[in-house]
């Protein structure tokens, strides 16, 4: 199932990779491992971020997607299920709304 995965990066340590002239490296060394399908870097609460689109086979491999980071940089990672309009349109919205018809919102 294809996921985004937003990740923010705390000011320290990556203040001090920057410095030391390893965050380059290593983000590059995470990327080549994970191999997501696109990667984007931006801020994130005012932190420093990247939004990944990944292929998630398993939720058994959603470690091997985190752990870098996280151990890396101490970074926080989301996921999220990422639905394409054909992945939509086979969850038979009408369908679902007939079975729960009879529910009313208050």
């Amino acid at each position: 199932m294809r996921m985004l995965v937003n990740v923010i990066f705390p000011i320290e340590p990556f203040n001090s990779m920057a410095r030391n002239g390893t965050a380059g490296e290593i983000i590059s060394r995470v990327i080549e491992d994970i191999k997501p399908e696109s990667i984007y870097f931006s801020e994130q609460d005012g932190n420093r971020g990247a939004v990944m689109v990944v292929e998630v086979p398993d939720a058994s491999a959603i470690p091997s997607i985190a752990e870098p980071w996280f151990l890396n940089f101490e970074a926080n990672c989301e996921f999220r299920i990422a639905m394409t309009p054909d992945d939509l349109m086979r969850a038979n919205l009408s369908k679902l709304a007939e079975k729960w018809h009879d529910v009313h919102v208050m």
